[in-house]
């Protein structure tokens, strides 16, 4: 076996971590669990769908090891590639709670979300998070990125969820791939064909300077393995997902209205870690909001009439017009937002970071009440920010505090309600959404949801829009309707007689009715995690079939 890990295919990375001889691969390409939808846009899958699963050991501890092939569809992550992950830490899981101790170690090379499969993509990146969320209550779950693809998309969202992340020189980790920025925000804010600025800014030396990555080794499979068994030993673990309060104190002084050097970041981060954060105290205050779908839905459902917020673009607040008291949020516009790239309501990193210093305080405020407060999300976020310092100082870690927040506080019991009334794309929706315990939608043609627009779309799966759109027609996790997606079984709730955005009485009555019954629907089943979205009659009948096959398999092989 060749001594760089990097040039290791992902069944050779996962066999040369293991103590020798004893990893059990599990669903593995013998067992042909393939992604139909590749099939029915002509595209050639892979037996294993580019996802290797193991059981073993590593020093004697036993781990599951779970490594993404980035040479197949580069690393993307779709229903059955997602499912295998899912299933496998879900099993992880279950052992930890039983008081059996593994170890789960993920592999990453991975571009994100495979635009071909787009929605199972983003549905199977959200469960993946929540489960590592969970997984950390009971052990490290590390994350190891050798190098060729790296890890980009929502799987760098994941990534910085990980307890510990350790890399070679020749990773890359960012939310958004040069080429996309450059597709979404023009050559002047990145140019994707300039090596040396995407190595300085998303390159693995410079991400161990911005905390990004936690641990940089020489690529060797002797350097990974002993990497890896001394953090599942020491039990590592940065808490990269729950640092809110710093990184807000840290952009407070920052001047980011325009682009920052690199050493200029650097020596701000260096800085401002040596000083005492005094924490933000939540407060609201009177600020210009600006009217937008999430806004008008956010004033209709907590009965606010002039709704403000110290973050212009981040709105929480208490709500009586439900059957129990609620709390609701909102990520919202500003054209005048010293951060240009997030003047439209796209979340960036204030609002990834507030978002989840919010979330934080409800979670403390209610830590020892017998009934938690269920939180209702309105969504209406148009995508990430796509902007050189949202990647440089880490766009992807802001989104993982968010989405993290959302899943410990359903795990600890608070049900949470999203309504999709305006878009819902990408890491926005990874990070403000796609933790809900329940997703309600209104039937408007204006909602999209998606994984990345055509056009980027187009660019990097290198088929025309009118390619895109043709293949939407026979694979529905690929459009950007809402009617396409209420298909994958991922709603709760379609209300298909709200056709429009508005907030009329009926309309707003309507909303809050789906929304009581979501609630009740939780706490009647004490539904704490995800798995509702792949067992409903929806899912189960046609919106995730080969999602319930991989489950299926999994619990047959894993105590095999």
């Amino acid at each position: 076996m060749k001594n760089s890990f990097v040039e290791l295919n992902a069944r050779e990375r996962v066999n040369a971590l293991l103590d020798t001889e004893n990893g059990r691969e599990l669903v593995g390409p013998f067992d042909q669990m393939i992604a139909p939808n590749l099939v029915a846009q002509g595209i050639v899958p892979e037996s294993d769908d580019g996802i290797v699963v193991s059981l073993g050991t590593i020093g004697h501890k036993k781990v599951v090891v779970i490594a993404m092939e980035g040479s197949f569809q580069g690393g993307g992550i779709g229903e059955v590639s997602g499912a295998k992950i899912i299933a496998a830490l879900s099993h992880a899981l279950e052992e930890n709670q039983n008081g059996h101790e593994i170890f789960p170690i993920i592999v990453l090379d991975t571009g994100g979300v495979r635009l071909q499969e787009a929605n199972y993509g983003l549905l199977s990146i959200s469960e993946i998070g929540n489960l590592i969320v969970a997984l950390k209550k009971y052990v490290p779950v590390i994350g190891v990125v050798p190098g060729r693809v790296g890890s980009f998309g929502g799987m760098s969202i994941t990534s910085a969820l990980m307890s510990y992340l350790i890399t070679t020189k020749k990773a890359r980790v960012g939310l958004n791939g040069p080429e996309v920025i450059e597709q979404e925000a023009g050559v002047r804010e990145f140019d994707s064909s300039d090596k040396d600025l995407i190595w300085n800014t998303i390159g693995a030396r410079q991400r161990v300077q911005a905390q990004i990555i936690d641990e940089l080794v020489t690529d060797s499979v002797e350097s990974i393995k002993s990497a890896v068994l001394a953090a599942m030993l020491e039990r590592k673990d940065s808490h990269r997902s729950e640092n809110a309060d710093f990184y807000l104190s840290l952009l407070d002084s920052l001047d980011l209205s325009k682009p920052m050097t690199i050493e200029s970041y650097n020596q701000a981060l260096i800085e401002h870690q040596a000083q005492s954060v005094d924490l933000p105290v939540i407060t609201e205050q009177a600020t210009p909001a600006t009217t937008s779908v999430g806004y008008d839905w956010f004033q209709a459902l907590t009965g606010l009439k002039n709704p403000n917020s110290t973050v212009s673009t981040v709105y929480y607040g208490d709500s009586k017009r439900f059957n129990e008291d609620v709390v609701v949020t909102a990520i919202v516009p500003d054209p005048k937002n010293p951060m240009y790239r997030v003047r439209d309501g796209e979340v960036g990193l204030v609002e990834g970071f507030r978002m989840a210093q919010i979330l934080n305080h409800i979670y403390e405020a209610d830590q020892n009440k017998a009934v938690k407060r269920p939180i209702v999300v309105v969504i209406d976020v148009p995508s990430q920010a796509y902007g050189y310092n949202e990647e440089l100082i880490g766009i992807h870690v802001a989104l993982a505090n968010s989405a993290a927040a959302y899943a410990k506080l359903r795990q600890a019991g608070h049900p949470i309600i999203g309504v999709i009334v305006g878009n819902a794309i990408s890491g926005a929706f990874l990070a403000h959404g796609l933790q809900s315990s329940r997703l309600i939608a209104l039937n408007s043609p204006a909602i999209s949801v998606q994984a990345m627009s055509k056009e980027s779309a187009s660019r990097i799966t290198k088929r025309s829009i009118a390619e895109i759109e043709a293949a939407a027609e026979q694979v529905p996790s690929i459009a950007y309707d809402i009617r396409n997606y209420n298909k994958l079984g991922a709603l709760y709730r379609f209300l298909e007689k709200i056709t429009d955005q508005s907030t009329s009485i009926t309309n707003v009555n309507a909303v809050i009715s789906a929304v009581n019954d979501a609630i009740e629907d939780v706490r009647r089943t004490n539904d704490t995690m995800l798995t509702a979205r792949y067992t409903n009659e929806i899912a189960v009948k046609m919106g995730r079939v080969e999602t319930n096959k991989v489950q299926a398999k999994m619990n047959e092989e894993w105590n095999a």
